[in-house]
């Protein structure tokens, strides 16, 4: 048997958080993990179950729309 002392380990709450926070100004969803500003802010204090059926949504989800929005044809249709 070791007497090596078992490694300190932390419980982290399971997040989907990729850390690129950014909120898309239209669809108000984190562009990083697609989240809404409630859901990241209520984060810690939902319940294990909560935040899985949330992570389970979130491969649904656009959270930053691929549309161009402007550009040169935008430019000549003014």
């Amino acid at each position: 048997m070791s007497n090596t002392p078992p490694l300190w380990q932390r419980n982290e709450i399971e997040s989907p958080c990729v850390k690129i926070c950014v909120i898309h100004p239209e669809t108000r969803l984190c562009t990083g993990c697609a989240r809404s500003i409630e859901e990241i802010g209520g984060w810690s204090r939902m319940t294990p179950e909560a935040r899985r059926a949330v992570m389970d949504e979130l491969p649904a989800r656009d959270a930053a729309p691929k549309v161009r929005r402007g550009g040169r044809a935008a430019r000549l249709a003014r």
